[in-house]
Order: structure tokens, then sequence, then C-alpha cells
């Protein structure tokens, strides 16, 4: 069995951000020569999510729609309150205390088949990242296993 890694660099334009990542990750795998087996695509980030569904318009900006409802900029997150907060703070550090909860919803990872050298897709389904957060560079690590 052959394992390759690889990393997918990202630079997402705004808050819910959905990018088809399918094509660049398709690309990896043939550069890998990975003809049958699996491959796990995981966000290195914890406002990022990974999926896959469907690349219809209207249905991004329904998902967009409620996951902004389950949890919304507009509450008030004790992880946003930088007068009590302590822990795992940084130089600049954002009020995105939305986007951590936003990503209690969604899978930080997705492990799909690698089926004659291509990724087994259904009819409509895509991988996304998801930005969760702001614009930014995100990273996304694959793990192509098989033979």
């Amino acid at each position: 069995m052959k394992i390759v890694n690889h990393i997918i660099n990202l630079t997402t334009s705004a808050t819910l951000d959905f990018i088809d990542v399918t094509e660049k990750i398709q690309k990896k795998i043939k550069e890998a020569g990975i003809r049958e087996g699996v491959i796990n695509i995981q966000s290195l980030h914890t406002t990022m999510a990974v999926i896959v569904n469907e690349a219809e318009p209207l249905l991004i900006e329904d998902m967009k729609k409620l996951l902004e409802k389950l949890a919304p900029r507009t509450y008030k997150y004790m992880h946003d309150n930088f007068e009590i907060r302590t822990a795992n703070m940084c130089d600049g550090e954002c009020a995105n205390g939305h986007s951590h909860n936003k990503a209690l919803h969604l899978p930080t990872s997705v492990m799909m088949n690698i089926k004659e050298n291509n990724l087994q897709l259904g009819t409509w389904q895509r991988v996304f990242a998801i930005e969760l957060d702001r614009s930014r560079p995100r990273r996304i690590a694959l793990q192509i296993m098989g033979i």
C-alpha cells in the first residue's frame, strides 16, 4: 500500500465562503498514482469545515442562512469577551465565537473512496471547504492511501 500526503493552500474571501475543492483533490489523486484506495480530506483549522454536497447556488445560499441561524454573528459569545478570556489568545485576536459554534454542526474531515484513479462521487457530489470565520489563508490536508 502507498500513502501520499499533500496540503492544499487556499485563501478564503468571506465568512461562509463555500469553496469547491473537488478538482484540486482530483488532481492530487492523479499525481499520487493511486488507482484504488481512500482519501482523507481534513481541515487544519477549527473554524473551517469540509463537506460533501451539491454545488447548486440556491442550496448553498440556504445552507448559509441555516448556519447563520444556528450561530448568529450578533449573539454575545463568552469566547469573544477578551476582558475575561485568557486561553488560546493571540495578537490581533478577533471575535469569532460564531464561527466556532457553526463548526459544531459540520465535520472537519471526510473520508472518500478512490476508484480507477478518480475520486468516487455521486451524480451531484462535490467537496467543499467552508470558511466559518473570515477571509484568510487556509490549509486542507490530504492523505491518499491505496494501490
